[in-house]
């Protein structure tokens, strides 16, 4: 079991010593349930770090934004960032070290196992409480989650309330860390990976087509998929309009007739456009820590359409994004016997 003093000592070690210049964890949110991203500078503020069911959020993302933010600074401070990194954080991070984003010694990895729990889906504990207001939910044993509402405490299974991502995880442990808080645990007894996608595969052509384009009309292209995803770190993304120089001399029909890959408006058709172009940006980068999914204001399955893609890339290539960060890319690796079939 993971004992949240363990992590503030390591934490406070770290700080106390200049080793790193703040420490990326959770602590209790006043807006809601689920605890909320912080970077602890000051050893007084230790002690409000957590670790339970509700730190849902891939702290991998604040890697990228904090990579930007050094980039503005004149005197940036040039010392690591501990990262508190679950499983599928640790998993983007190897990623973004893959691909040269991040360098190894700009982080430091306090890697926790989720062993036989996982993080919560409020909108599935929302219909198992049926109304009631949730304040506090934790780990208690193998399979169940104890939640605590303003009528008591209640054990439920975790399979009835953890997200879709936890219950298909098969490594629930970072692959690679600095130091390990908690078991490694393989086999935690959940759904088996990829069962949601296999469901969607067995619609036929028709259905799937239906399927799908029932989810992307409702998109409102607000963008939060993007916003939220570490691998999304592009200074330019390609559904945007393409940047050029305004001056003097710039005629209205040049602004007018400017690249654009994609409308912004909110078409069906532009809409599946974008999720189609984003998801296959993302085969071979996803690590199905599924915060598209959970961001998303109209509820719009994103997950199953990246993993549908790792499904593959696992299948065909024996692929698996984020598990060693010197393991070539997918796109840059090869083996004489990969399959072809697809070249005509």
């Amino acid at each position: 079991m993971v004992a949240i003093e363990d992590i503030r000592t390591r934490a406070r070690e770290l700080l106390e010593g200049g080793k790193v210049r703040a420490v990326l964890g959770f602590r209790r949110s006043s807006a809601g349930l689920l605890a909320e991203p912080t970077f602890v500078t000051e050893l007084n503020d230790v002690a409000s770090l957590v670790w339970d069911a509700t730190c849902v959020h891939n702290l991998a993302l604040y890697l990228v934004n904090e990579k930007k933010r050094q980039k503005a600074e004149r005197n940036p401070d040039t010392r690591p960032l501990a990262v508190i990194a679950k499983g599928c954080d640790s998993r983007a991070i190897n990623v973004l070290l893959q691909e040269n984003h991040i360098a190894r010694d700009e982080v430091v990895v306090l890697g926790v196992s989720c062993e036989g729990g996982g993080v919560i889906d409020v909108r599935k504990l929302a219909d198992v409480l049926r109304g009631k207001e949730a304040t506090a939910a934790a780990y208690e044993g193998l399979g169940s989650v104890k939640v605590t509402t303003a009528s008591g405490e209640a054990t439920l299974a975790a399979s009835d309330v953890l997200a879709d991502r936890c219950l298909e995880c098969a490594t629930a442990y970072p692959s690679v860390s600095d130091v390990l808080f908690g078991e490694k645990v393989d086999e935690r007894g959940f759904s088996s990976r990829f069962a949601a996608t296999k469901a969607v595969a067995a619609m036929t052509e028709e259905e799937r087509s239906a399927f799908w384009d029932g989810h992307f009309e409702r998109c409102i292209r607000c963008y939060a998929c993007r916003a939220v995803c570490p691998m999304c770190y592009c200074d330019e993304c390609v559904v945007d309009s393409t940047s050029f120089i305004v001056g003097p001399t710039t005629t209205a029909e040049e602004k007018a007739n400017r690249i654009r890959w994609i409308q912004r408006s909110t078409t069906p058709a532009d809409n599946a456009m974008y999720h189609m172009v984003r998801a296959m940006h993302l085969a071979g980068r996803c690590v199905d820590c599924a915060e598209c999914e959970r961001v998303c204001p109209v509820n719009i399955p994103l997950r199953l359409l990246n993993t549908s893609l790792e499904s593959e890339a696992l299948e065909m290539f024996e692929y698996t994004p984020g598990t060693d960060p010197a393991q070539p890319s997918l796109i840059s690796s090869f083996r004489d016997g990969d399959p072809n079939d697809f070249v005509r």
